[in-house]
């Protein structure tokens, strides 16, 4: 069973690095499980408030009470819970740093999300702002700000430019020897009790394709 590394923890909630393909929900293997068994606790409190693609690894907040899990959850409505990500896309943007903007249709049937051209029922607004990092002729390594939080957003925005992730096997058709390069690399928002301003960063594996650069 795949191991969690717990880099904060507190009365009130806790900040994880989630393994890749480990779904974030509360079900066995998931990633609340995974902190009990962490915690030593088989029955402690831990909640999920947000969600991290099955694919992808990287930082992760979990509630140890329902009154953290309502307030963090508040925050998220509340677009006062920032979350950056980094990710190595093939290919190369034609700036090195912009926003991008798409309505985003969601297929139930195939799970994938699709760019559309115009509004329509259960179409949403999907926007991120990005900055390149490094790269070369053959990949970039870019810090993504998520605007919105759609589901697969990231993935199928930048797949629609011709700039799919890296081990990506939904949305790319290259047969990429790795996990998905995604990574849930920084977090902030308030202390659900203190109020307090944190922050968490965490940085991906020394390992293929993170090591490109």
């Amino acid at each position: 069973m795949n191991q969690l590394h717990i880099i904060h923890l507190d009365e009130s909630f806790l900040v994880c690095i989630k393994p890749p393909r480990v779904l974030s929900t509360d079900e066995p293997g998931g990633v609340p499980e995974l902190a009990r068994e962490a915690l030593g606790d088989p029955n402690a409190c831990v909640r999920t408030v947000h969600r991290l693609d099955r694919v992808v690894s990287g930082l992760m907040v979990l509630a140890r009470t329902p009154q953290a899990a309502s307030e963090l959850s508040r925050q998220i409505r509340d677009g006062e819970f920032d979350k950056d990500y980094l990710a190595v896309v093939h290919g190369t943007l034609s700036a090195s740093e912009g926003r991008m903007t798409d309505l985003l249709a969601r297929d139930k049937r195939e799970r994938k999300t699709y760019v559309v051209s115009k509004m329509d029922k259960g179409v949403q607004e999907a926007i991120l702002d990005y900055r390149v990092l490094a790269g070369n002729k053959d990949f970039s390594n870019v810090l993504i700000h998520l605007i919105t939080g759609r589901t697969h957003q990231i993935r199928c925005q930048f797949s629609s430019r011709n700039l799919p992730l890296v081990g990506d096997r939904k949305y790319s058709l290259n047969d990429d020897p790795c996990e998905i390069a995604l990574w849930s690399h920084r977090l902030s928002f308030r202390h659900p009790v203190t109020g307090q301003q944190l922050e968490f960063t965490a940085n991906p594996p020394d390992t293929y394709p993170w090591n490109l650069f």
